[in-house]
């Protein structure tokens, strides 16, 4: 019953898709193989189709895909698509601005996910909007826990056990270490929030980059309300940052291709 008044939700709301595909991938370069992080290939195809296609739900004029290193390339392997480019790598909150600002005269819900994902459901993206736009939010992130060791950001919650922020793995304390409750990287913004949000970022982290999961706490901090969809993940929020976690995902896109 609750699905169904959360699909009824999702089905009266407009939706714009950012997608976050600019990486060099630099850590997955394999011997004769110079391609974008998310042309590289898991069972048979580039790891962004698999995203696209579970994206699918939005039209092709209605999704931006940020491209940055050999952008050529990726607008050639998926044309239909807007694209926004990142010319310079400060970070997924760069990323994502630079999609926004795309968005001209728009003032409904924008959903930003990566394109080194390509394990996310179609129905967990849905799960997301339908919570989204049921709780009359914000922001939306999609969280949970994972089997599957994630160097992702852990969420912090007050005594209420309401959101405070994202602390990013690398800026994690030891204790910040052992909360199970992952940063998945996907997000439900309103755009009128999210804009004000991004222009807010600063550099005060380890990185040295414009967090995309600081804007959640900025939000919040001017009354904003941010909620989370919190779901038990397993490997669907594996993204691709290595040759390992490539041979991962094909393994288990294989598996469901049985």
């Amino acid at each position: 019953m609750l699905r169904n008044y959360y699909s009824e939700v999702y089905k009266m709301q407009p939706v714009k898709v950012i997608v976050l595909a600019a990486g060099q991938g630099k850590r997955i370069r394999t011997e004769g193989v110079d391609l974008p992080k998310v042309l590289r290939r898991a069972n048979g195809k580039p790891l962004l189709a698999y995203v696209l296609e579970a994206l699918d739900f939005a039209k092709a004029d209605d999704t931006i895909i940020v491209v940055g290193y050999q952008k050529e390339r990726v607008i050639e392997e998926f044309s239909g698509y807007r694209y926004a480019v990142q010319s310079e790598q400060k970070g997924t909150g760069h990323a994502a601005l630079c999609g926004a600002e795309l968005l001209t005269d728009y003032t409904g819900a924008v959903l930003i996910c990566c394109g080194d994902m390509p394990l996310v459901s179609r129905e967990t993206y849905r799960e997301l909007l339908n919570r989204h736009f049921a709780d009359g939010n914000d922001c939306t992130m999609l969280t949970g826990s994972s089997e599957v060791p994630l160097p992702y950001g852990r969420v912090l919650r007050d005594e209420n056990g309401e959101f405070l922020r994202i602390v990013e793995n690398g800026d994690c304390t030891a204790e910040q270490l052992n909360i199970r409750e992952l940063n998945a990287g996907v997000y439900i913004f309103s755009l009128p929030r999210l804009i004000p949000a991004l222009h807010a970022l600063r550099t005060n982290n380890n990185q040295g980059e414009l967090y995309l999961t600081d804007a959640p706490t900025i939000i919040a901090e001017r009354g904003g309300k941010v909620g989370t969809c919190n779901m038990e993940l397993g490997n669907q929020i594996v993204g691709v940052n290595n040759v390992e976690q490539l041979e991962l995902v094909e393994r288990i896109l294989q598996q469901r291709a049985r």
